[in-house]
């Protein structure tokens, strides 16, 4: 019977214990001998192999642990050799979302890409988790400028703000000025390290991380802070070279599992940025190279 279902309904501690006894010691081993009184595993084996104290598995299989960290759930799933589906079930009853082996996605999936290009005239692009631009449709360009002219392995919007050495990163093509430069830094931190969470195995996105801590004071300072939440949004002034200052509202939308993000640049309705906006996105049709036949 599957560990999973087996257990179903049982509590934390219930749960444990009935793995760790399921578990032979020859599993993982340790000899077998007939002196042992234990079904499975004894308690200070499975302490030993998860790398906490005996009375820590005591305290969790008698209910009077009940929030192990996400690092001793993730100790105790190997020590017991669960499942995927086992280990994803141990975390939710430990009251933490499971870890996610897939890699950060990169694909926009086809409903979503449907409703972005009936967008029309509003400046949208989509990152993936780890702020890797991944899509972005004309009138971003034309707001923006053209990211299509930096390679694409740096067109990531956390290593533009948070520059390395001498790298010169650049997803827009002119200024791009932020109201609260402190506020939008930390979300952007607080992204990434959600994303660390949802995708610890992703190798791009560990390397973002190692990368920006390694080369980036702020970066570092603010990652050390342990902060984790949702970016929010902005308000954003482009230094256009032909419309001048345009002020937008810059929001975020997450797209589910696949945390991507899709982001909107607005200006208010009947506003003067709002006639910069649009003054914008006629000056980069207008210099658009007529195709030749």
């Amino acid at each position: 019977m599957d560990g999973m279902a087996m257990t179903e309904g049982a509590g934390l501690g219930a749960t444990i214990r009935a793995w760790r006894e399921r578990l032979s010691p020859s599993a993982v081993g340790l000899p077998s001998g007939r002196k042992r009184r234990a079904t499975g595993l004894r308690r200070e084996e499975l302490a030993e192999r998860a790398g906490v104290s005996v009375d820590y598995v005591v305290r969790l299989e008698q209910g009077r642990s009940t929030a192990p960290s996400a690092q001793i759930v993730g100790s105790l799933a190997r020590a017991l050799r669960l499942t995927t589906t086992e280990r994803d079930h141990l975390y939710r009853m430990a009251g933490l979302g499971p870890p996610n082996d897939d890699p950060v996605p990169d694909r926009i999936p086809p409903g979503v890409h449907r409703v972005l290009n009936r967008l029309g005239d509003v400046a949208v692009a989509v990152f993936a988790a780890d702020w890797q631009m991944i899509w972005w449709n004309p009138g971003w360009a034309a707001l923006v400028g053209d990211p299509s002219t930096s390679p694409p392995e740096l067109r990531n919007f956390a290593r533009e703000r948070f520059s390395v050495g001498s790298d010169d990163v650049r997803i827009a093509s002119w200024p791009v000025f932020v109201r609260d430069t402190g506020g939008s830094d930390l979300a952007i931190v607080s992204d990434l390290r959600r994303a660390t969470g949802r995708f610890p195995q992703d190798a791009r996105l560990a390397e973002l991380v190692r990368l920006l801590t390694k080369g980036n004071p702020t970066f570092a300072r603010l990652w050390a802070s342990g902060t984790v939440a949702a970016h929010r949004e902005d308000r954003k002034t482009i230094e256009h070279p032909k419309a001048g200052l345009v002020e937008v509202d810059c929001d975020v939308l997450t797209d589910g599992d696949s945390e991507l993000k899709i982001v909107i640049l607005t200006a208010s309705p009947g506003s003067a940025d709002e006639t910069r906006l649009r003054l914008a996105m006629a000056a980069a049709v207008d210099s658009t190279p007529t195709p030749t036949s």
